[in-house]
């Protein structure tokens, strides 16, 4: 059993390196008891993201994460996904919230492979008192204590 966490960057800068990224992925991982899982995660531009979101969710605007989970055959098979994060929207939401990039991107990490372990949310008002924003956020102030982010 193993997680890999493959971190990619096209066409997008971020303060939060690699190694962090893949990092707070194995960490959240863990924390959700898995223990065997295979994710990409792909920093990509304001254009790639804004492709991304129009082309698989019909949504025709930048988009500040998007997570895809493929369907386990068996409880024992691997988690499978890909997470794709635009450091630009990422930003905007940070001065948004007051906080740094460093933790939106971290938060939006979070925030990516809980969606590929199948949680989701309300797109409206109540979004950020969901249960998954809950756990994003218990996760994160976790984290924040022993990972370095």
């Amino acid at each position: 059993m193993s997680l890999s966490i493959d971190v990619a960057t096209e066409n997008a800068r971020t303060p939060l390196g690699r190694d962090a990224i893949a990092r707070i992925a194995r960490a959240t991982l863990r924390h959700e008891h898995i223990r065997d899982a295979l994710i990409s995660i792909t920093l990509v531009d304001r254009a790639a993201i804004t492709r991304l979101n129009t082309r698989h969710l019909q949504h025709k605007r930048a988009t500040d994460v998007i997570s895809f989970a493929f369907v386990r055959a068996t409880p024992s098979d691997p988690v499978v996904g890909d997470i794709y994060i635009c450091p630009s929207v990422a930003s905007e939401n940070a001065k948004a919230r007051g906080e740094s990039v460093r933790d939106e991107v971290a938060r939006l990490v979070v925030h990516g492979i809980l969606h590929v372990l199948g949680y989701d949310h309300p797109e409206d008002d109540r979004r950020e008192r969901s249960d998954m924003w809950m756990r994003q956020e218990r996760l994160l102030r976790q984290l924040g204590r022993g990972a370095h982010v």
